[in-house]
């Protein structure tokens, strides 16, 4: 075995800074929403592509990106999606109009689609198994906690101080940093597979079959579930995710080597992430847009409000990581699980007029350590027996089940809160109450997906992990 790189701690400071970014720019996002509807006119249904749009090219091209980094180079791709990161982060605090700027958010999750597997595979090929690359994925975890601790803060001072648009405009000086720092400490690796082809019929079938579904949930709100249209979309989404599969079989060059798939832990871990990210990510959405809509707060106070929940997240990923070593993965899901459920009820009973002591912030607090402690065990228990020349792989699809979970549950959990939130208004109720009942309903949704993770995690071994093994690839939470 060849030497640690004498970099690498270094490297690792570049690579958070780098993640750093992409987590900032999802929580960030969510702070301006309000100020964004306004001045770029989204309704209600529409706004959810602010971050639908993001999460579903980020999540549907992440196989892509995560085999282009194993075979063309990791800190090429790594650069490469810095560049256009920056470039759509650029033209979404420009764009004029509601279109441009979905289009702009789609560019970024192209971007970073194609950095953050680079990034993640960097990691931990750098950092030989055992001690050293537990406490590098350790910094890597509790860096993106704090990344979107900073981003709800940051983007309510950006927005109050100098409107939504710098929120994107934030990513351009910290992407001309990392392209500066990256060749200077991070060294450029590949896998040894001679193919240098890629699966694109792969990765146009799982991208346009998310699309699909997700874009078939979004109109079942204004067409009904059983119209032509809504029926059609869900089904050629299944069907477009099916040819997937089959194609991954077949290909001389897969996006996910079969090997992978074959994989149980895998599967069942990036189940678990997705579902940790569909209820996450709409818990985000509808939080933002009723702490600001509904309770009066200004953006910079929503981002604050937020931040004890960025503090437990990272509080739960250090204890995750230490009770998995010693109860083993299932238990600890089991818990995150339970206790997000619970934490998402108590959340849903929030009112407008309630004291934010007692109505709102014990459930940020107790669902910020569940999401940390259902992801970093899933995670652990998905890269145990991962190989360097499969990193890139492995991250894209642990990251990608994180991402297109996170678009599905938001299309779900938006379009039916938004339903409930017409009909109350139909009924004569004031916005205020219309608004609550949609949250309500929203979070409710949210709490049986992350309810759902306790029977993903019983199917999961219950062993502990080797201590010699691979800690968690953290995601962009």
């Amino acid at each position: 075995m060849p030497p640690p790189d004498p970099r690498r701690w270094r490297a690792l400071a570049v690579l958070a800074l780098a993640q750093f970014m992409v987590v900032l720019d999802v929580t960030i996002a969510n702070v301006a929403l309000p100020a964004i509807q306004e001045d770029l006119g989204f309704s209600a249904v529409d706004l959810q592509w602010v971050v639908g749009a993001y999460t579903l090219a980020f999540g549907g091209l992440l196989l892509l990106g995560g085999r282009m980094a194993d075979l063309l180079g990791r800190r090429r791709m790594l650069m490469a999606g810095l560049v256009v990161f920056a470039v759509a982060s650029l033209g979404a605090g420009l764009a004029p109009s509601s279109g441009a700027l979905i289009a702009a958010r789609a560019l970024q999750g192209v971007g970073a689609a194609l950095l953050s597997p680079a990034a993640l595979s960097i990691v931990t090929v750098t950092f030989p198994p055992g001690r050293e690359r537990g406490i590098a994925l350790g910094v890597w975890g509790a860096l993106a906690g704090l990344g979107g601790t900073a981003g709800v803060v940051a983007g309510g001072v950006l927005i109050d101080a100098l409107g939504w648009e710098w929120v994107f405009f934030v990513n351009v000086p910290i992407t001309v940093l990392a392209l500066v720092a990256i060749p200077l400490t991070v060294a450029e690796s590949r896998t040894t597979d001679e193919s240098r082809s890629f699966d694109i019929a792969g990765a146009l079938t799982a991208t346009v079959g998310v699309v699909a579904l997700v874009l078939g949930v979004i109109r079942s709100e204004a067409l009904g579930w059983g119209s032509a249209q809504v029926v059609s979309l869900l089904v050629g989404g299944v069907s477009l995710l099916a040819a997937f599969v089959v194609i991954e079989t077949r290909a001389t060059s897969p996006l996910v080597p079969p090997r992978l798939m074959r994989s149980r832990p895998l599967t069942l871990s990036s189940l678990a992430l997705a579902l940790n990210g569909s209820a996450f990510i709409g818990m985000f959405f509808l939080s933002a847009l009723f702490l600001q809509g509904v309770r009066g707060a200004s953006a910079i106070e929503t981002g604050i409000q937020f931040v004890p929940m960025g503090v437990t997240a990272v509080v739960g990923a250090i204890v995750a990581q230490s009770f998995v070593g010693r109860v083993g993965v299932r238990p600890v899901i089991v818990a995150g699980a339970v206790l997000g459920a619970a934490a998402l009820l108590l959340l849903s009973t929030a009112g407008a007029d309630d004291a934010y002591a007692t109505a709102v912030l014990p459930g940020f607090l107790l669902y910020g350590a569940s999401v940390s402690l259902v992801a970093v065990p899933a995670q652990i228990g998905a890269v145990t027996h991962v190989t360097d020349q499969d990193a890139g792989a492995a991250s894209g699809v642990l990251t990608a089940a994180f991402q297109v979970g996170s678009a599905l549950g938001l299309a779900v959990i938006t379009t039916l809160a938004t339903a409930r939130v017409e009909a109350a208004l139909l009924s004569g109720s004031s916005p205020a109450l219309a608004q609550t009942a949609g949250f309500e309903r929203g979070l409710l949704l949210a709490a049986g997906l992350a309810a759902a993770n306790v029977v993903v995690a019983l199917a999961l071994s219950g062993g502990r992990v080797p201590a010699g093994s691979p800690a968690a690839v953290p995601l962009a939470h």
